[in-house]
């Protein structure tokens, strides 16, 4: 009793029932995200957004992943295309869209590597609005030229380059993309001038290489492979550590007169920050199981890319050192975009 006469609470039976609480809420919330993560997504088609135009490595992907997801969990699932301003127009969409599983992200190197490092400002977090959820293949960037053009191999391009100084032009898919980094990187290591020419895009910018308006260009693999093939694009040598099995004749950059030269994009999904960990987990697994099928990792590697999967934290470490190593090209080149 208190002075008043009431009775005082006792402190261990208060806790103890708070205790209780706590628990009864937790097993209320359980089974709801369990639930969530059981219906995705039975309510309607899921969109991934690819923010960049048809045709490029994203896309690829994102196409190749879509049909599978669809099959796998009875569903639509189409690829959204919005390009424009180096991604971030559909980033900033899927930033901004609900978290609920049913609109995902086809992220690369520029949309969460090189962009980053190069915007001033950009209308969301490429960190905290949105949720790793799977790298789904790695992808060296290779060096292609005019096929009408003298270039056999990154030597002769190198000589040319040094001979005329600023007469060779260079391609990329955009002013800040990862390809435009990768080609400063490149002059920068090799120790020559060449003239950048922007393109909205790897398609357009493939297209004016194979037109003979541009010289050179870095693409990745996957993209290019088509027009390869086709005799358009002539391969010059590739940015990976090794050479590929593919294409065992082609030189690395590195060892073709600029050591220790290493360019390498990558294909992703990401889905909304605030994302129930239940679905992010489903949809890992279920992008992981396709990677694994035969069918698909032939179709993905028949273009020299490389099937990787893992977990959403191996991934947001891999978001978090491709920013960094962005960053300082990206200062020490003096590219910089508002």
């Amino acid at each position: 009793m208190n002075r008043k006469g009431k009775p005082v609470p006792n402190f261990k039976s208060w806790t103890r029932a708070l205790a209780v609480a706590v628990t009864c809420a937790a097993w209320l919330v359980a089974p709801a995200a369990h639930a969530q993560a059981q219906a995705w997504p039975a309510r309607g088609p899921v969109r991934i957004v690819v923010p960049f135009p048809p045709g490029g490595a994203a896309d690829i992907t994102a196409r190749l992943l879509a049909a599978r997801l669809g099959e796998l969990n009875g569903q639509s699932v189409y690829v959204e295309n919005h390009a424009g301003a180096n991604g971030i127009i559909g980033l900033d969409i899927v930033a901004k869209a609900a978290p609920d599983g049913y609109t995902l992200l086809s992220s690369n190197l520029s949309s969460h590597g090189t962009g980053p490092a190069v915007y001033k400002k950009l209308p969301y977090d490429p960190v905290k609005d949105f949720v790793p959820v799977v790298q789904v293949n790695a992808t060296p960037m290779l060096l292609v030229a005019n096929p009408k053009l003298p270039y056999r191999s990154l030597q002769d391009v190198l000589k040319d380059a040094k001979a005329r100084p600023g007469k060779i032009s260079i391609a990329s898919a955009g002013n800040g993309s990862s390809t435009h980094l990768a080609a400063e990187m490149l002059g920068e290591m090799a120790g020559v001038k060449l003239v950048h020419v922007p393109y909205k895009g790897d398609t357009p910018a493939m297209v004016d290489v194979a037109g003979g308006v541009v010289d050179l260009l870095l693409v990745s693999t996957q993209a290019s492979d088509t027009m390869i093939k086709g005799g358009k694009l002539r391969p010059l040598a590739i940015g990976s550590a090794q050479r590929l099995a593919s294409m065992p004749d082609l030189p690395t950059i590195s060892e073709s007169g600029v050591p220790g030269y290493l360019g390498t994009t990558w294909s992703g999904i990401l889905a909304p920050a605030g994302t129930s960990p239940e679905v992010i987990a489903k949809l890992n697994s279920q992008v992981n199981d396709i990677l694994k099928t035969p069918d698909f990792r032939q179709k993905v590697e028949a273009s020299g890319s490389q099937v990787v999967g893992g977990t959403p934290d191996e991934f947001a470490a891999l978001i978090r050192s491709e920013i960094a190593k962005w960053t300082r090209v990206a200062r020490d080149n003096d590219i910089a975009l508002d």
